[in-house]
Parts: structure tokens; C-alpha cells; sequence
């Protein structure tokens, strides 16, 4: 009966926050699919790899309100590499698309190249494999990453818009994920307890060393994508710094989740396997798996934050910029700082969850059951 109760009150939960969502203010407002038919390409200028000028295509509307008319539209090339692209016949778009009232023309205006079916094709693969392999907590694994896209979304990314109490609002919003995420997965037993104060332990020394060594960095947050508008768009009235802060925080988080899960389910075998193991002996056979976990993971954040780089540092080696001066950037430092920061939070995760896991599962069981059921 409490699993049932369990089950109702996650699936209510997920549900309220889906009714929340306006789908036209987020996958639709005034976009529509369209495919490319023709191309006049007599007015760009193609000098390599950047195109500048203008495209003009004959785009058919396959979805919304104008679904059937075919329409021509430019897409203008600025020569910026990074934005521009450039299309071909048959070609899938998203467009955006609007009537003019007084001449009945519909208008459009190119967006992008669509993207969306490919990446759904790929996602499906995902979950196929995920739910084949972990079954019942696959299938929970997908509604926790559901409904902490929601959260972060729908309640996360508004409450960071109106630049007030961004530290405390993520921390809040963060306690929520993890319990969400943690929860849903391991329901609440031993091991699910376990997991989620090992969990809050990471997040609130990540949370400290970033509120109290962030400043010392003389670090403004402006390194962040597209930080400069966000900041003109805002008015200035958002802390750029606090939403960079926020950042180290939110990506700790996920890695200490892991640690935190890896170093309950350790204890939660020992003892299982072996009912009259001892607490010293869970926490020292614990410590032994959290070194070697511990000693993957700091190199995997290393490779995580690293990736997205890659061409700056081939640009670095391009230059010969020397080691002090890169260490010194702006740009790498803030990297470097998320990098300790999380990996800090990490050996701080594995002992701590190791000691509680170690705790919990050292109490009697009310139960005679020796196995943990999930929800």
C-alpha cells in the first residue's frame, strides 16, 4: 500500500508540472517545418568554407496553420561560420512563419536546419537500451530525467531570470532534483536515504567553497555563452557572477549524485551478501571501492569539461601560448575552478555517504526480509 502511495504521489508530482507547460510557448509559437524545394544561390559568395550574402528558397510548409502553401524566403549569410548555414534542396527547416494583413502574403523567416527528428531517433535507441538492460528502474531513470527537465525549465531557468537569491534558489531547486531523481530510482529505503545525504553532503561543500573562494578568483562570469546578451537583455539587473557560480554548483551536483548512489549500493551488497558484517567493516570495505571510484571520476571531470575545448586548445598550440599564460586566461581559469571545485565535492561525497550507508544499514531491520524491494 505505501509503494502504491509512493507511485500516486511521484506520478501526481510530474503530472502538475506537465499541466504547468503551455506546449505553444515552448516547442510552438509561430515555427513550422518546412522542406526546402529550391535554391537561388546567384546572390552569395562562397570564399571557402564562409558564405556571405543571401539565399533565396522556395520552402513548402509542412506543418501549422499555412500547412500546404509554399512560400520564398532569404536566408542571409553574414560570413560568421559559427551561426551561418547553408541550405539545399530538400532540405527540412524550421521556419517561422506570419500573415500579412493587408497583402494576405505569408511571410517566413528561416531558423535552422531541423535537427530534432535525428536527435529523437538517437534518444530512442537510448532509452531501448536503457530500459532492456535496467527494466523497472530504467523506466524510473527516464521519469526522473522528465521531471528534472521540468523542474529546471519550468521553475529553475525563471527563478535565475529574475536575478534574486540565484545561490539560494539553486540549492533549493538542487535539493529537489536529487530527492526527485533518487527517490524515483531507489525509492525510500536504506539505500535511498543513504544516497540522498550523501547527495546534500557534496552539494552544500561544493555550495561553500564556491560562496567562499569564488570572489578571491576575480572571476566575472562573462566567459559563460552568450553572457553578454543575457546581461544587455536583462537590463543589468541579473548577477552574471551568481548565475556562474550557480553553474560549479549545478555540475557538481550530478557527479556527486553518482558518487553518492556508487558508494550506497556498495554497502547495500556487502551487507546483503554478508548479513553479520560489521560497521567498521562496511566503512573500511566502502573506502576501499570509494578510492578506486574516486580516482576514475576526478580524471572524468577533467575529460567532461575538457571536450567542449578542444579547438581552443588547438589554438593555444597553434600559437605556441605558453603553459602560465594559458592557466591564467579568464576562460580557462573558470574551468579550472569547476574542475577542483566538483572533484573537492567528490572526495568529500564518497567517505561521508560511506560512513551514513555504513550507519543505516548497521540498524536493525524491522523487517525480515533481507533484501531492499524498489518501489
Amino acid at each position: 500500500m505505501k509503494k502504491i502511495g509512493i507511485i500516486i504521489f511521484i506520478i501526481s508530482f510530474l503530472a502538475l508540472l506537465v499541466l504547468n507547460i503551455k506546449p505553444e510557448g515552448y516547442f510552438f509559437k509561430k515555427e513550422n517545418i518546412g522542406t526546402v524545394l529550391t535554391v537561388d544561390n546567384s546572390d552569395a559568395i562562397v570564399q571557402g568554407i564562409s558564405k556571405v550574402g543571401c539565399q533565396h528558397l522556395k520552402v513548402a510548409i509542412l506543418t501549422g496553420e499555412y500547412k500546404g502553401s509554399i512560400i520564398e524566403t532569404n536566408n542571409l549569410l553574414s560570413g560568421s561560420i559559427e551561426y551561418d548555414e547553408f541550405y539545399e534542396p530538400e532540405d527540412k527547416i524550421l521556419i517561422a512563419t506570419s500573415l500579412d494583413k493587408e497583402t494576405g502574403k505569408i511571410n517566413g523567416k528561416v531558423l535552422s536546419l531541423l535537427r530534432m527528428d535525428k536527435v529523437m531517433g538517437l534518444a530512442l535507441i537510448f532509452i531501448i537500451l536503457l530500459i532492456t538492460y535496467a527494466r523497472k528502474i530504467g523506466i524510473k531513470s527516464l521519469l526522473s530525467f522528465i521531471g528534472s527537465v521540468l523542474i529546471i525549465w519550468n521553475y529553475l531557468i525563471p527563478a535565475l531570470k529574475k536575478g534574486e537569491n540565484i545561490f539560494i534558489i539553486t540549492l533549493f531547486s538542487l535539493i529537489l532534483l536529487s530527492a526527485l531523481i533518487i527517490f524515483l530510482v531507489a525509492g525510500f529505503t536504506k539505500k535511498g536515504w543513504s544516497a540522498f545525504l550523501g547527495t546534500l553532503s557534496g552539494l552544500f561543500v561544493t555550495a561553500a567553497l564556491t560562496f567562499f573562494f569564488g570572489n578571491t578568483f576575480r572571476i566575472d562570469g562573462m566567459n559563460q555563452p552568450m553572457a553578454q546578451n543575457v546581461l544587455f537583455s536583462s537590463s543589468m539587473s541579473i548577477n552574471i557572477l551568481d548565475i556562474f557560480y550557480s553553474a560549479i554548483i549545478i555540475g557538481a551536483s550530478g557527479a556527486a549524485m553518482d558518487i553518492a548512489m556508487d558508494m550506497t549500493a556498495t554497502i547495500q551488497e556487502l551487507k546483503l551478501h554478508n548479513p553479520n558484517i560489521t560497521r567498521n567493516e562496511l566503512i573500511k570495505s566502502g573506502f576501499n571501492v570509494g578510492r578506486a571510484v574516486i580516482g576514475t571520476m576526478t580524471t572524468t571531470l577533467l575529460l567532461a569539461y575538457s571536450g567542449g575545448f578542444l579547438t581552443l586548445m588547438i589554438l593555444f598550440l597553434e600559437r605556441n601560448t605558453s603553459l602560465l599564460q594559458i592557466l591564467n586566461m579568464k576562460l580557462v581559469t573558470s574551468e579550472i575552478i569547476k574542475i577542483i571545485i566538483g572533484s573537492i565535492g567528490l572526495v568529500v561525497v564518497a567517505p561521508i555517504t560511506t560512513y551514513i550507508a555504513s550507519f543505516i544499514y548497521s540498524l536493525p531491520d524491522k523487517k525480515s526480509k533481507t533484501k531492499e524491494e524498489d518501489i
